[in-house]
């Protein structure tokens, strides 16, 4: 009985360290994703809205720089949502 008993155990232990990597992966992934997101955010609007660079921002350009980034943010959640919500369904639908 005690082979069953720690078979079992490592069995527990691979469970958990697969579980653990498998979090640290969606962790990493996630950062990425953010990273990425803010990335174009400031590419896409900052070309929108700063035409003209110089040592500060104008009122108009950070107004600007505000709405674009609202719409892109409001954007992307829907894109995720919509997704997220394709992809619950062909999980449901392959079971």
């Amino acid at each position: 009985m005690s082979d069953y008993s720690s078979s079992y155990n490592l069995g527990a232990d691979t469970s958990n360290k697969k579980q653990q990597v498998m979090d640290q992966v969606r962790s990493e992934l996630a950062l990425a994703n953010a990273q990425e997101l803010i990335n174009k955010i400031n590419e896409k609007c900052y070309l929108k809205c700063v035409p003209k660079p110089g040592s500060r921002l104008e009122s108009g350009e950070q107004a600007c720089l505000s709405k674009c980034m609202d719409r892109y943010m409001e954007a992307w959640n829907v894109v995720s949502r919509a997704y997220i919500s394709r992809l619950q369904r062909e999980q449901g639908g392959s079971m």
